[in-house]
């Protein structure tokens, strides 16, 4: 049997769900995603990557800036949805909304729920040094995050993992249960359970401010804060007149005064431990090992980080 689909999905997080659906026995009938904005140099309107593939496949896409006027529900109605299937869309979807699709709305979050509810989960989760988290399928209520739970996997983090790699691992495994969720729905065999009432997080979204590196924290504070933002929005230091990112690094030995190049490898001191830098971005550039990258650009031991 096939499920009649109203996929909703912006970003590269929700690609992956995407291609699955349409690789399934299942109908796409309609996918929605945030309309196209300026981006690059010339800062011409570029579509998103969902839309881009939802238009190489040939499907109606819809990018309304509210899925509050009476019009656009009427619109999502008339597409006659079995269910809606949400991941990284961006807008939130209204009570209008939500019981139009037969069975509900169907969202891919990726984190331990109720843990890091919210925008920015995957980042939160490691900037916490959280040593592990989920993938959830949730049904949709008006609430943030805060649906009862279908299904969920749980995610092992090692302590170099960057917020890029587990969003990833995240979008990928997430495809994958989501198909399964899909499946257990069609066998009327779908169990939601109500999330805990303790233990309850939000993960809000990353301010830019944040990215700066306070040295003064413990080290392996300063790691999971490094790794939280890589690759983007990127942890960032001064260097002189410079600005510049930190992709990765490790706790070392050594102790210092914060922010003190320790020894010719890159070990800054922090408030307590030290921190070996790995890799690092300039401002355009692409990324580099540390050593590589600051090998015109001498680092003398002594040298105190902005």
């Amino acid at each position: 049997m096939s499920l009649r689909i109203v996929f909703m999905g912006t970003p590269d997080f929700a690609v992956p769900t995407l291609s699955a659906l349409l690789g399934s026995v299942h109908q796409v009938v309609a996918v929605y995603c945030q309309p196209p904005r300026p981006a690059g140099r010339g800062m011409a309107l570029r579509p998103s990557p969902v839309q881009m593939l939802a238009a190489s496949a040939g499907l109606p896409v819809l990018t309304p800036l509210s899925l509050r006027p009476s019009e656009t529900v009427a619109v999502f109605a008339a597409h006659e949805a079995d269910v809606a299937v949400v991941a990284a869309y961006g807008l939130l979807l209204p009570t209008a909304i939500l019981p139009l699709p037969s069975h509900g709305c169907l969202n891919l979050h990726p984190s331990r729920l109720p843990r890091w509810r919210g925008a920015a989960p995957i980042q939160r989760t490691l900037m916490a040094g959280d040593p592990e988290t989920a993938i959830c399928i949730m049904r949709m209520e008006a609430g943030l995050d805060t649906g009862p739970v279908c299904l969920a996997e749980q995610v092992r983090i090692p302590p170099s993992m960057t917020a890029g790699e587990l969003h990833d691992l995240a979008a990928e495994r997430g495809a994958e249960l989501m198909l399964a969720a899909l499946a257990a729905l069609e066998a009327d065999k779908l169990v939601c359970r109500p999330q805990p009432t303790e233990g309850i997080t939000y993960a809000a979204k990353i301010d830019k401010t944040e990215a700066h590196i306070d040295w003064r924290r413990p080290a392996t504070h300063v790691c999971d804060h490094i790794r939280g933002l890589s690759p983007f929005p990127g942890a960032w230091f001064e260097l002189g007149p410079e600005r510049l990112k930190v992709l990765r690094a490790e706790v070392s030995r050594g102790h210092g005064e914060p922010g003190r190049v320790l020894d010719d490898s890159l070990v800054v001191g922090c408030g307590e431990g030290a921190v070996r830098l790995l890799e690092l971005q300039r401002a355009g550039r692409k990324p580099m090992p540390a050593l590589e990258l600051l090998r015109g650009h001498l680092v003398p031991v002594g040298t105190q980080l902005g």
